[in-house]
């Protein structure tokens, strides 16, 4: 029988949501919790596999089991965490369900580079390169029209009223805004839903391409209000951290926030900064200097 891969709040939501895309009801849908991510404020997004009951069982990993139950939390180090609110005001919701991106076929590489992986993921920044180091990786006008395109292709599958543009070129990264009457559905609720295209965005352009090159997706000015909220949040941890001489350990954020704030606190004395855990929950840890 069919099954299907996505996102959800929660395990409820995912059953609903499996149950009318497949087309049947919701207690005939079985769940397999495949990844569970802790966002900002606690959020809890869930990644799974859903599928009829009468489907064959799918195994779990031994870190993830299958159960209808929000798995416990790992006790966290006994540092001091800042709960600072670091969102933006909030922006439409629209509700997203991503399917699982098929590896595409290879295409040549480029002189110097690395031969396409076809299962493999958007790697996870070094630390250098997190910091805002220079990378040898420099995008074309050939890569930016690639990743232009693959946004332009979900955003035609979404069926908005919204345009994608390239608006510039820095290193590896391709700058792409978006704009519309309806492109503030692309934005949703804390920044969820451009963060997710963002995301996919990349693994899908790594996957066909594995050039390095990356996209940043800007709608309706919310990169630039959420660099200055990050910005004013590092700088008032910082404050904080040197009063107290006791590290700070932020929520979880994406590569290109925390870069933000490692450029905020660069020249801020007597702190320092540096990230540790794996990809989606590496943290910026904020300490002093001595």
């Amino acid at each position: 029988m069919p099954s299907l891969e996505l996102t959800a709040k929660s395990v409820e939501e995912a059953r609903k949501t499996a149950a009318d895309k497949l087309g049947v009801a919701a207690d005939q849908i079985v769940v397999t919790v495949i990844e569970e991510t802790k966002g900002l404020f606690g959020k809890v997004q869930l990644r799974v596999r859903a599928e009829t009951a009468d489907a064959a069982p799918v195994a779990a990993p031994a870190s993830a089991p299958i159960s209808d139950e929000p798995k416990a939390e790992k006790p966290k180090p006994s540092r001091a965490k800042s709960k600072a609110k670091t969102e933006a005001e909030p922006e439409p919701v629209a509700e997203v369900a991503v399917a699982e991106v098929k590896a595409t076929e290879e295409k040549p590489t480029r002189g110097g580079r690395r031969p396409a992986k076809p299962a493999a993921d958007a790697p996870a920044p070094a630390e250098g390169e997190e910091k805002g180091e220079v990378s040898d990786i420099v995008a074309t006008e050939e890569d930016a029209a690639n990743l232009l395109a693959i946004v332009q292709n979900v955003i035609e599958k979404t069926g908005l009223d919204v345009q994608a543009q390239i608006t510039g070129i820095q290193g590896r990264y391709v700058n792409i805004s978006l704009d519309g009457s309806q492109a503030g559905y692309l934005v949703g609720k804390h920044g969820e839903v451009i963060n997710a295209l963002q995301y996919l965005t990349n693994i899908m352009s790594n996957r066909k391409y594995d050039n390095g090159v990356r996209s940043t997706i800007e709608c309706n000015d919310y990169r630039r209000r959420r660099e200055e909220t990050l910005t004013n949040m590092a700088v008032k941890i910082a404050h904080a951290v040197l009063e107290r001489q006791e590290e700070a350990v932020l929520d979880a954020l994406p590569a290109f926030e925390r870069r933000i704030v490692h450029k905020a606190l660069q020249t801020v004395d007597g702190i320092v900064t540096y990230s540790e855990g794996e990809e989606p929950n590496r943290r910026v840890i904020i300490g002093p200097a001595n």
